[in-house]
């Protein structure tokens, strides 16, 4: 038999409940909860743990070690998107409605950010995306609240464009067969004035076999005369740089790439002279903030901050500079009035959110690979900085 509480039971209760909840809430509103969305898991694994480590020494670094900015203590929920569109969409929903996320960062992959940027402004709170690259994040699917400090496709493909883009020059693109790799592309192509695009090969993301494309790529460049190049776009699994393997050397075709994470590169090292242009390599920029990104993570990791451990970084600081200028306030008009055109301090020198789009307009380095047998991968020597300003990044968004 269950006895009826006692009305004083029930005061009791009911008071008990009334002095936990605005303790909740005080304990709430000490705090800036920062959601970051990114792959744990999946295919693109190694980058998002990447950036987590970089979001995390970002914050200590730009918040000198007290994790906290206006009196309130930074906390930070990790969540899993494994890589999958629908999956980052219910986590974000839920970090934003259940968690009281104040801000999100993330996510690893393009095509899980095309599906985070709706569920952005439904909850009318900002994403700072990092790294996810292609151009429509910030470019048609953009909306107000969507920063990007990650580079975009443009910013890719024009600095890797004035590496290439020669009189005589006959380029084939390969890239994988998903927002990434086509967003990659065009604007690659957008950006080639006087080499001409001969030919496009798109292969799925999870490839590993590259003799078909190899061989398409090869018969449409082997007869042309000038200078022939295979410019590859890829990320994640699978090896591209195996099309070597078809002996390109006797057609008299090159290979030609943007930079990454160091794994990856170590396929670069067969490739001594290969020129291309990178968002990062640790030995490149000379400034105080990548000088403690590299001493702190060799410090801690016993090896050099990678590609995307900067952009991690990066955004943290953006964050922290803008939570600094609001002293704490994580109104979410007030944190976009700040940030729109802020500029801030990060690995790779400075950079500035543009106001019409919010991209992080930022420096590209043109490479020439050296092996070097003092390290694993083909190491990129910089040829030079390419400006934010000598790149015409076009405005995609029809804001």
């Amino acid at each position: 038999m269950t006895l009826a509480p006692t009305r004083r039971q029930t005061l009791a209760a009911l008071v008990a409940a009334a002095v936990a909840t605005p303790a909740f809430v005080m304990a709430q509103a000490k705090e800036i909860r920062i959601a970051h969305v990114y792959s744990k898991t999946g295919p693109l694994e190694a980058y998002g743990k990447q950036t987590q480590t970089g979001l995390m020494m970002g914050l200590e670094y730009a918040t000198q070690g007290t994790m906290m900015v206006g009196g309130k203590k930074l906390v930070v929920i990790e969540k899993d998107d494994q890589g999958k569109p629908d999956v980052g969409k219910s986590l974000l929903a839920t970090a934003y409605g259940d968690d009281k996320a104040d801000i999100a960062v993330g996510p690893t992959s393009s095509g899980v950010a095309l599906a985070l940027l709706p569920v952005a402004e439904e909850y009318k709170k900002i994403l700072l995306v990092e790294p996810a690259v292609a151009d429509s994040i910030t470019g048609d699917k953009w909306n107000k609240y969507i920063f990007r400090t990650g580079r975009n496709s443009s910013q890719d493909a024009i600095s890797n464009a004035v590496t290439l883009d020669k009189a005589g020059v006959n380029i084939v693109t390969l890239a994988q067969d998903y927002a990434f790799g086509r967003d990659g592309v065009k604007a690659f192509k957008d950006s080639i004035k006087k080499a001409k695009i001969v030919h496009e090969e798109y292969l799925p993301a999870n490839t590993t076999d590259f003799t078909a494309g190899a061989q398409r790529i090869i018969d449409k460049l082997k007869d042309l005369p000038g200078r022939k190049v295979i410019w590859i776009v890829w990320a994640g699994a699978g090896n591209p740089f195996k099309i070597a393997d078809l002996d390109l050397k006797r057609y008299g075709i090159e290979i030609s790439t943007g930079g990454n994470i160091l794994p990856a590169m170590a396929a670069y090292k067969n490739f001594p002279g290969m020129e291309g242009a990178t968002y990062y390599y640790f030995g490149i920029p000379k400034n105080g903030v990548n000088e403690w990104l590299v001493a702190n993570h060799y410090s801690k990791f016993k090896s050099p901050p990678d590609f995307f451990t900067a952009g991690g970084m990066s955004a943290a600081i953006a964050l922290v500079e803008a939570l600094k200028k609001t002293n704490g306030d994580t109104g979410t008009e007030k944190l976009i009035k700040t940030m729109e055109g802020m500029s801030f301090e990060t690995p790779k020198g400075k950079m500035t959110f543009r106001k019409d789009d919010h991209q992080a307009m930022q420096s590209m380095y043109h490479f020439k690979i050296k092996a070097d047998p003092a390290f694993a991968w083909g190491v990129p020597e910089l040829v030079r900085e390419i400006k934010p300003e000598e790149m015409d990044v076009p405005i995609k968004n029809k804001h």
